[in-house]
């Protein structure tokens, strides 16, 4: 019996320091790795390390109508230099990209002229320049989100269904983010949804709303709102308007009496007129943007439904036929998807291959 108390309390001492060491040897494992990591980049030189890439995010949504103009360009050029045979066939795939006539026109022939029997390398990089000189011009002036005066007053217009008043619920978020005080207008008195929907987003973003009755005067309560703005010391209002299809004349010019009424109040109102537009329609935008134009000048563009389209190209046709400021460009559901537009990002992403086989991710699958 003494034997066996003996060995028990041996093993007991035995044991104690044991698992002492075993819980602590993770610890000692990620000090171990720490400090390899430490000193692997220490002798890895600054100037070594690549620059950040395109933001994975952007890339992804931007994928179909990546596939459809750059990813058939890539099958299209493999292997091929400039000819005749070659322009034909890019002609015609730049003809159905959603870029618009003049556009397409005017890329080949910068194709045509710049690269005439060159490699398939070199057209690729001739258009990419060109389609990269077009949206710069459309690039806004000034950092985002920026308040030249107070209220700065934004009305936002475009057809039923462009994601108008989600795009207003969005910029009201990013503002009050942003640290500004948010009063949203609900001027869509034809729809009682779209003020529905408007005074959620107003709950989200923790701003006022002012609405009027189902079937009201639309100018009035923009005028309500503004006043309200000026009354109450509002950095931004965002003013909603009823989606209308472009073809109506008589909701047309609605949007010009509204924008009179605004400027009568405050001086330069509208400040900002927003159209929204929907990407999947493709060169049905350019048709809505003219139109609208008509009807009021409008100040800067919102491109919709990027990430599930592949006729984002329209926006490089609507960039070079109206040089409207390409305000933003929506590319999810959440907040952060409704990006401030770069032109060389979204280049980036668009013209974006695997380095590994200089191939745009899915070519040969774009081409069938």
């Amino acid at each position: 019996m003494i034997l066996y108390v003996t060995a028990g309390l041996f093993l007991s001492f035995l044991a104690i320091p044991l698992l002492g060491w075993l819980l602590a040897l993770p610890g000692r494992r990620r000090s171990l790795e720490a400090l390899a990591t430490r000193r692997l980049d220490a002798a890895v030189p600054a100037k070594a390390k690549p620059a950040p890439p395109v933001p994975a995010s952007l890339r992804e949504r931007l994928r179909e109508t990546q596939e459809a103009l750059v990813g058939r360009l890539s099958v299209l050029l493999r292997g091929r230099s400039l000819d005749a045979a070659l322009l034909d066939d890019l002609e015609a795939l730049l003809f159905t990209a959603d870029l618009g006539v003049a556009t397409a026109s005017n890329l080949l022939e910068t194709v045509r002229s710049e690269a005439s029997g060159a490699s398939a390398e070199r057209v690729r990089q001739v258009l990419r320049e060109a389609i990269l000189e077009k949206l710069r011009k459309v690039e806004p002036e000034g950092p985002p989100l920026a308040l030249p005066t107070s209220p700065f007053v934004v009305l936002v217009i475009g057809v039923n269904g462009s994601g108008k008043t989600t795009t207003i619920g969005k910029l009201a978020a990013r503002y009050r983010a942003a640290g500004h005080s948010v009063l949203l207008g609900a001027a869509d008195t034809y729809r009682a949804a779209a003020a529905e929907q408007l005074e959620v987003w107003a709950q989200r973003a923790d701003c006022e709303l002012v609405r009027g009755a189902a079937g009201g005067d639309p100018a009035a309560v923009a005028f309500d709102t503004v006043k309200a703005a000026v009354a109450r010391g509002t950095d931004v209002v965002l003013i909603d308007t009823a989606g209308r299809l472009q073809t109506r004349g008589d909701l047309m010019a609605e949007l010009g009496k509204i924008s009179r009424v605004l400027g009568r109040e405050i001086e330069g109102a509208p400040h900002e007129t927003l159209l929204v537009l929907d990407s999947n329609t493709g060169q049905n935008a350019i048709s809505q943007a003219r139109l609208f134009a008509e009807a009021t000048p409008i100040t800067a563009l919102a491109l919709t439904k990027l990430d599930g389209t592949a006729k984002g190209g329209v926006l490089v046709g609507l960039a070079d036929e109206f040089g409207i400021p390409v305000r933003y460009v929506g590319i999810g559901e959440s907040v952060e998807d409704l990006r401030d537009f770069s032109a060389e990002e979204f280049v980036e992403a668009l013209f974006w291959t695997d380095a590994s086989t200089d191939e745009s991710p899915k070519a040969d699958g774009a081409a069938q």
